[in-house]
């Protein structure tokens, strides 16, 4: 265990304060278990050691930030691991990509028993599903979605301006007033073009022309390691999953014809919309509805989209369309404190209320003409006119 508070301790003191994701202020950290899921490479273990350099640096001897991946807990449990260290004095267990743990559901709920006294926050894919596995934590843990950077967060973490994240009502109500503050500090349209190819995830810092790279490693770890581990998937579905993946970035947004795709693929119907389930859960994909019933209930999407436009200039080898980055940064963007349905008019039906339609400076309100409470989403321009909104503004909302 010393090796591990010295571990422990080398990346709390390393963590960096400059930059923080818009999650770290909206988890109620005093919670007694905590979950935290999200895509591999969004920030969730920068996230965890910042919190904990700032709030629990006085009282080192309290808490450890474990990963599940150390060999460690190849031959020590969690649950003895938790036990020795109660015993010590410790009272907050962070436990790192907890996935990697077979176990990890049941022995987490132990752990919440039978230490009372003990805080666990815990992270994992965006796969991973407290209702499944040997215990239901879902009456226990309060579990937070970690998306990828905002492009509010990217123009912070690259050019160091801090902006406040808008509320969608008063990007509707005021845009202009937020605008020209913005436009002070920035040329948005420029950053929102380098944001679409590679600002989503964090570690484009680490090197923006090694970034497609990194991306497609990571796209392959989520396939090869953090499905398989969480669905407990053999190498036959992952490699569809890979050949699924790799038809759809060439053609999304598609309106699925699930037995046309399910016939080339050379898989079944019902295992192409479960295996559509999984890439959606694993954030490669968004799935676009026409409520919120759940396509884990059988019911096909209306459109398929990769997950946001970094994945679309990464995985795509044809040219670029536009448009779909337009809209796959839209339904990204949205889908984080907002329901993103289909719409019969417009491209979005966001809360089950207001319409938009995505497009280029000239777009008209031609496919949304006479439609109450309907706006357009429109990019290459800098001011919003009337209901004319620009995209990028979009981008500020967390």
């Amino acid at each position: 265990m010393e090796k591990l508070f010295q571990f422990s301790a080398s990346r709390i003191q390393a963590a960096n304060l400059t930059f923080k994701r818009y999650m770290l202020e909206r988890i109620n950290w005093n919670n007694r278990l905590i979950g935290i899921t999200g895509a591999l490479g969004v920030g969730k273990t920068t996230m965890l050691l910042q919190y904990i350099k700032e709030h629990l640096a006085d009282v080192p001897a309290e808490v450890i930030y474990v990963n599940m991946d150390d060999l460690y807990f190849s031959n020590n449990t969690i649950v003895d691991f938790a036990d020795e260290f109660v015993k010590r004095g410790g009272k907050h267990l962070f436990v790192d990509e907890v996935h990697k743990y077979k176990k990890w559901s049941q022995e987490i709920k132990n752990c919440y028993d039978y230490f009372p006294e003990l805080q666990i926050v815990f992270t994992g894919s965006s796969a991973l599903d407290i209702h499944k596995g040997e215990a239901d934590l879902s009456r226990r843990a309060i579990v937070y979605s970690m998306q990828g950077l905002s492009f509010r967060e990217f123009v912070e973490l690259k050019y160091g301006h801090i902006f406040p994240a808008i509320q969608l009502e008063d990007i509707l109500s005021k845009a202009s007033s937020y605008i020209s503050t913005i436009l002070e500090k920035i040329k948005p349209i420029k950053l929102f073009e380098e944001y679409l190819q590679f600002g989503y995830y964090p570690f484009f810092t680490e090197g923006e022309a090694e970034f497609p790279i990194r991306l497609k490693q990571t796209v392959n770890h989520v396939l090869d390691n953090d499905l398989p581990s969480v669905e407990n998937i053999d190498f036959n579905a992952v490699h569809y999953l890979r050949k699924l993946i790799a038809i759809l970035a060439e053609i999304v947004p598609y309106k699925p014809n699930i037995l046309k795709l399910s016939h080339q693929i050379g898989i079944s119907r019902e295992t192409l919309l479960r295996y559509l389930y999984l890439l959606e859960k694993a954030d490669l994909l968004m799935l676009l509805k026409i409520d919120g019933t759940g396509i884990n209930k059988m019911n096909k999407p209306e459109k398929v989209y990769l997950n946001n436009p970094n994945l679309i200039y990464t995985l795509t080898d044809s040219s670029i369309n536009t448009g779909t980055s337009r809209e796959t940064f839209f339904f990204n963007q949205l889908r984080v404190g907002h329901s993103v349905n289909w719409a019969e008019a417009g491209d979005f039906l966001i809360d089950g209320k207001t319409i938009f339609e995505i497009g280029g400076k000239n777009k008209t309100r031609k496919q949304i003409a006479g439609i109450e409470n309907s706006f357009i989403a429109a990019d290459n321009i800098e001011y919003a006119y009337q209901n004319k909104i620009p995209l990028w503004l979009f981008g500020f909302l967390y």
